[in-house]
């Protein structure tokens, strides 16, 4: 049986997109973004540091790298919090030499329980990141808007103090969102949000509380993804960083258009003994190609892209 009229004749069927909420645009049909310096290929690194609670309750699902085991899963509880301990300040140390900047999405959770370490953090005078409260307090569909706005608010109240500015930036924990999310961070003062990824530039996103950037944080080259989930080896990542660099960079000069390379680590994964050589071979790679790459702030990248008038 074929399907009914309805499904194909409806008020947004269109060429482009069925919703409101941003442009259809090919990248290829765009005008050419041109970073500072004339450089062909800006660098946003960004490290998340998370708390996973020991007995969590998954409301809406439970996100990757939760609790397996039952409780106590002390095993993979203790490993997620080795990056808060001993990983982060070992990437801290890979990027030191290369004078290369990043940015810190944080649980508000974990600037709660480790102020020490927020302090320490704060002296990079790196860019801060809302990253929900904790990796079990997730944005999902259904959720009580209320509930969800607290968590928002909660989670920049408790980052605040870190920051030395205003928090402009958000992640959500696991990319998790609501149909709310969008408005929710909007009204809360966020101009941009990097969950979704079906681009490799940012773009316009409409909510009822006015414009909201999305700028991609590439969910194909996150560490977390490549060796967690896909199991490739240390040194296979590695070269996917590095192969992604080179064809931005080829890609940028030959059409004039310029690109972005954003990379998502996570402290407990790369900042183990047995990897951090691997990032370390990252990191050397993107500076000899300072000549070329211009490494800012998220939220500077996203000034440059769009101009600060669009946000």
């Amino acid at each position: 049986m074929s399907l009914g009229k309805e499904f194909l004749d409806y008020p947004m069927r269109r060429h482009g997109m069925d919703q409101d909420r941003y442009a259809w645009s090919m990248l290829a049909e765009r005008a050419p973004v041109r970073w500072p310096g004339d450089k062909p290929l800006a660098l946003w690194i960004n490290l998340s540091l998370e708390h996973f609670p020991l007995n969590p309750d998954g409301a809406g699902f439970k996100a990757h790298g939760n609790m397996t085991m039952p409780y106590p899963d002390l095993r993979h509880y203790t490993l997620r919090d080795y990056g808060n301990r001993v990983g982060v300040f070992r990437v801290l140390k890979a990027l030191e030499p290369h004078g290369l900047a990043a940015s810190l999405a944080i649980n508000g959770e974990v600037a709660v329980r480790y102020p020490a370490l927020m302090q320490r953090l704060a002296r990079t005078g790196f860019e801060l990141l809302g990253h929900g409260w904790n990796m079990d307090r997730l944005h999902f569909g259904g959720m009580d808007e209320g509930a969800e706005a607290a968590l928002i608010a909660d989670s920049l109240a408790a980052l605040g103090p870190y920051a030395g500015q205003p928090i402009r930036g958000w992640l959500s924990p696991a990319r998790s969102q609501s149909h709310a999310t969008p408005e929710l961070l909007r009204k809360a003062g966020i101009d941009w949000c990097a969950d979704w990824v079906n681009d490799e530039l940012p773009y316009r996103f409409e909510t009822a509380n006015g414009a909201l950037a999305n700028l991609p944080l590439s969910l194909e080259l996150e560490d977390r993804f490549i060796v967690g989930e896909n199991l490739h080896a240390e040194s296979e990542y590695a070269d996917q960083m590095i192969d992604a660099c080179e064809f931005l960079l080829e890609e940028a000069q030959r059409t004039g258009h310029g690109r972005l390379l954003a990379l998502n680590i996570h402290p407990w994964v790369m900042g183990q003994p047995h990897r951090i050589k691997h990032l370390e071979r990252v990191f050397a790679h993107l500076a000899s190609r300072s000549a070329l790459l211009w490494n800012a702030s998220p939220s500077a990248i996203l000034a440059a892209a769009m101009g600060a008038a669009t946000l």
